[in-house]
């Protein structure tokens, strides 16, 4: 099977992010963590701020009634509705779905989180990847980022906004093995798991595609998303 894109959906602090960068780059393709915040923010003609702020998360009922709300009633008064004034983790979700779907056109990328694994379901050439790692690593990959604070109540903070954006989003259940081709332990280091993961896909061992110095290779920047 000759595979077009791969999504990986993670824990945080899994370092799924990470493994995703790798693969990437070895593969010569188009990362989609990051970039995807300042793809939506461009489309969107809002500051990617406004976009990291909402991204994978889930608003409340009263936050999106709020904001239904006041757009009703803009919208009545006959008045323009800026994009960046009504931004939500809804919209937020909406482009980054649509993204997505360009992507799986264009080939050759690897996406994070967003709930890829649910928007190209079904087809048969994306290989789909769920990070996970023991509570002891990944609490120390995140305070080593994030500082000593940080708890593993933390950390399962934030699976459970991911969880609750695949429910809202998708009616689906984030650990559903169902979703993947590939559940794997970062536990073993990002690049022994991307090798594995390359592996799973090809069948064969992939070099980095970057060179000894590592002059080319996917378009993406520094912030990831763990």
């Amino acid at each position: 099977m000759q595979y077009r894109m791969l999504t990986v959906s993670r824990e945080y602090g899994s370092g799924g992010a990470q493994i995703a960068s790798i693969i990437a780059r070895r593969l010569g393709w188009q990362l989609l963590d990051s970039a995807l915040i300042e793809a939506i923010a461009r489309e969107a003609q809002v500051d990617p701020s406004v976009v990291r702020a909402h991204d994978e998360r889930v608003d409340s009922w009263l936050a999106r009634l709020n904001t239904a709300g006041l757009r009703a009633s803009v919208l009545a008064a006959g008045g323009p509705v800026g994009t960046g004034e009504f931004f939500d983790a809804d919209a937020t979700a909406i482009f980054a779905r649509f993204l997505i779907e360009e992507a799986y056109k264009a080939g050759n990328t690897v996406t994070v989180g967003r709930g890829g694994q649910c928007i190209l379901s079904g087809r048969p050439d994306v290989f789909r990847v769920f990070v996970y790692a023991p509570d002891e690593q990944r609490l120390r990959r995140v305070q080593q980022r994030r500082g000593a604070e940080t708890t593993l109540d933390d950390l399962r903070a934030v699976d459970n906004v991911r969880i609750r954006y695949l429910r809202r989003h998708f009616g689906r259940d984030w650990n559903d093995p169902l979703l993947y081709d590939l559940m794997i332990s970062s536990a073993r280091g990002d690049e022994r798991v991307a090798s594995t993961i390359l592996f799973a896909m090809n069948g064969e061992t992939v070099r980095d595609n970057c060179g000894a110095h590592g002059e080319s290779g996917p378009k993406t920047n520094s912030r990831e998303s763990a």
